[in-house]
């Protein structure tokens, strides 16, 4: 299973996507791909995508979680950030109280 979240996916690259994913909301696509499908259609998307495109990528893993987190594209743009807290791959929100953030 693949779950790709993008930013202002152009029109071609969006039509290029819903050949292996379904978007159920836009921006969102979901699917299940093999490896080789998974690498072609990130590296399709780096070629033809803005600079300033971001995507996160969270597909399936042979780990505990049995998944893995990827982000591509600039990080400040949504203000989240993943980290790895104890083994366990997390996506990060802003906190309320810097000094109390434990990352």
């Amino acid at each position: 299973m693949t779950v790709l979240v993008c930013n202002d996916v152009p029109p071609a690259i969006r039509g290029h996507l819903k050949r292996w994913f379904i978007e159920p909301k836009p921006n969102v696509f979901v699917g299940t791909l093999n490896v080789r499908t998974h690498r072609k259609v990130t590296d399709f998307i780096l070629r033809n995508a803005p600079k300033d495109f971001g995507m996160l990528v969270i597909s399936s893993a042979p780990n505990c979680q049995g998944y893995q987190i990827e982000r591509i594209g600039p990080e400040g743009k949504t203000g989240r950030r993943e980290i790895n807290f104890s083994g366990i791959p997390l996506i990060a929100e802003s906190w309320i109280d810097p000094e109390n953030c434990p990352f």
